[in-house]
């Protein structure tokens, strides 16, 4: 296992899975301008790097993330120029465009507090597994701002609905851990104490499948919603082609004939 730490977010690499924990237990884990930064130059980095199948994204210390830092972001745009403003808010969105972008799968493991820009990174995560005590909150509109951050007006209603998405962004109210369970938000729930287990348990089963064609899997989920369907089902014939001249197809039928277990190489 390998390991580094960033301004509080905290990066471990074990085998072919990335978990990257937001660090700041006292505070409930929230974002700064410098974690934000980091969050977004590990995503795009990781477009290139083919030793990572698979990412963790967790808050340490029970809370998943408590969103903007009170002190050191909201304050801070108070006082700043208008294009500095919209500098922030450009960064901010890079963050979820690069958490799509990037190849690999990412679990978000949601414990506790789960709010503001913190419910957007697990928006924005392919797969959320969460507990009964989780507490996921869009609460931009309790600070006098709109539903319109990081993608939510776009990413939110694909995963809820556009009713139930309406009724979070709106009203900023919390959805509890059973309530989120219910509506598709998470798509399984755990034990707290079981959470990361369970977290990094379906990442190490990603990453043990083809790479590659997790990585069409993942880049067709989010081109799919903005193509015509002819488009996408044409597009969807070529891809699968195309996977299907690679190593892993050929070692996948090999190993059905010998009754073995795959082994894919994301080739």
């Amino acid at each position: 296992m390998s390991a580094d730490s960033r301004d509080d977010l905290r990066i471990e690499q074990n085998g072919s899975v990335l978990t990257l924990t937001l660090a700041r237990p006292e505070r409930k884990n929230p974002l700064t301008f410098a974690i934000y930064a980091a969050l977004r130059d590990t995503f795009i980095a990781l477009r290139e790097d083919r030793q990572i199948r698979a990412i963790v994204l967790r808050g340490e210390g029970g809370n998943f993330c408590s969103g903007g830092d009170v002190r050191d972001i909201i304050g801070p745009l108070v006082a700043m120029s208008q294009s500095e403003r919209a500098a922030f808010t450009e960064m901010t969105g890079a963050v979820v465009d690069a958490m799509q972008a990037c190849p690999q799968p990412i679990v978000a493991a949601v414990d506790g507090v789960c709010a503001g820009a913190g419910a957007i990174l697990a928006m924005a995560s392919d797969i959320r597994i969460g507990t009964t005590r989780a507490r996921i909150a869009f609460l931009f509109v309790r600070v006098g701002l709109s539903g319109a951050d990081m993608g939510a007006c776009a990413l939110l209603p694909r995963i809820l609905g556009l009713g139930r998405a309406s009724d979070l962004l709106f009203t900023g109210r919390e959805l509890s851990g059973d309530e989120a369970l219910a509506w598709g938000f998470f798509t399984r729930l755990a034990l707290p104490d079981a959470l990361d287990d369970e977290a990094q348990s379906l990442a190490r089963a990603i990453a043990e499948g083809p790479a590659l064609a997790h990585a069409v899997t993942k880049a067709m989920l989010r081109r799919a919603p903005t193509m015509e369907l002819t488009d996408e089902i044409a597009e969807e014939a070529r891809v699968q082609a195309e996977l299907m001249a690679t190593g892993d197809f050929r070692r996948a039928y090999e190993a059905f004939i010998a009754k073995r277990t795959p082994r894919f190489e994301g080739n």
